[in-house]
């Protein structure tokens, strides 16, 4: 079994074998040989001994963890600190205020066990969040709609302050024609990110629309189907939330007359979709927010190439930080 050499250690285990062996069998001075190998007599003297209790096999890094630990938390204790964490995702300061201990040793425990992030926890339910990957592209996709307020001409007020965001608000509503509300801001209208991602691959297909009606999910589920076939992947299952288009006969029929199984979420439960809901996430930062843009065409008219970016160049942490389009290798056999 290989040994890890500690990250700050002066000699490798194969250097120290040799500086032993030059006091132990060669009979070299312990300070010669420190001085040889640039390290402290007590060093030098350590190795020496440990070659001649041990032999070559004792020139590896010990573990540094005392054999007994009396003062160690309870198992008993362990266990309440545990489910508080997990059932009631309590932080270290409220579970040491109710078992009575001090909230440093509650982290602590919290890390040991590796829980001492609610990252992996649901936070609706306590529960683990429960991952998973479908085995080959198109086994499963997934579709949902991002809607964007659109950006008035001269830019949103995100880049250009409240106030002019407001003046170029309704300028834009004045040259477009869009009814002003009597009560509220003038609205610009909303932009429908159709958006579709494979389970296995994470390769995202996007279409900017004017509505989420059932005739626009279908017909956006088509080009997807159709988009995906080229890249010789087909698609079997598809996962919607309980939309109203998801919902129509329209989009069941579509589904069967494509061969494909339609899946709902559980109703109030996005994390079922939570794919979907992470790249909305990803498509607002690296794209729809990133930079300042003058109006809504010339935003959207960057989203094929920041999807692009996405699907071809863009490390995704979730398929170890390789490229969307790289899992797409649907080669003969290859996932059967």
């Amino acid at each position: 079994m290989a040994h890890a050499t500690h990250s700050n250690a002066a000699l490798t285990p194969r250097a120290r074998l040799r500086l032993a062996r030059l006091v132990v069998d060669d009979g070299w001075s312990v300070a010669r040989a420190a001085e040889r190998y640039d390290v402290s007599w007590r060093t030098a003297n350590k190795w020496a001994a440990r070659y001649r209790d041990e032999g070559p096999a004792g020139m590896h890094d010990r573990s540094s963890a005392p054999h007994r630990q009396p003062n160690r938390t309870p198992a008993p204790v362990v266990r309440k600190i545990v489910h508080l964490r997990w059932k009631q995702r309590l932080g270290p300061v409220e579970i040491a205020d109710r078992l009575a201990m001090a909230s440093s040793t509650v982290h602590a425990v919290l890390t040991r066990c590796r829980i001492n992030r609610l990252t992996h926890i649901d936070r609706a339910t306590g529960e683990p969040i429960r991952r998973y990957e479908h085995p080959a592209p198109g086994d499963l996709i997934h579709v949902d709609v991002k809607k964007l307020g659109r950006v008035p001409d001269g830019g949103g007020w995100r880049y250009v302050g409240r106030q002019q965001g407001d003046r170029n608000r309704s300028a834009t509503v004045e040259r477009t024609g869009t009814p002003r509300s009597t009560w509220r801001d003038p609205v610009i209208g909303t932009c429908y990110l159709h958006t579709v991602i494979d389970d296995h691959s994470r390769v995202a297909y996007v279409e900017a629309r004017d509505d989420e009606t059932k005739q626009t999910a279908t017909a956006v589920l088509r080009n997807a189907v159709a988009w995906f076939a080229a890249r010789g992947v087909t698609v079997k299952r598809v996962i919607s939330d309980n939309g109203a288009c998801y919902k129509s006969h329209l989009w069941q029929d579509t589904c069967v007359e494509l061969g494909i199984t339609a899946k709902k979420t559980r109703p109030y439960r996005p994390q079922t979709n939570g794919k979907i809901e992470r790249f909305h996430r990803t498509l607002a930062e690296g794209w729809a927010f990133k930079k300042f843009y003058n109006s809504e065409s010339a935003r959207l008219a960057a989203l094929p190439g920041w999807v692009h970016e996405y699907n071809h160049h863009r490390p995704h942490s979730a398929i170890g930080k390789a490229a969307p389009i790289t899992r797409l290798n649907n080669l003969a056999g290859h996932h059967s």
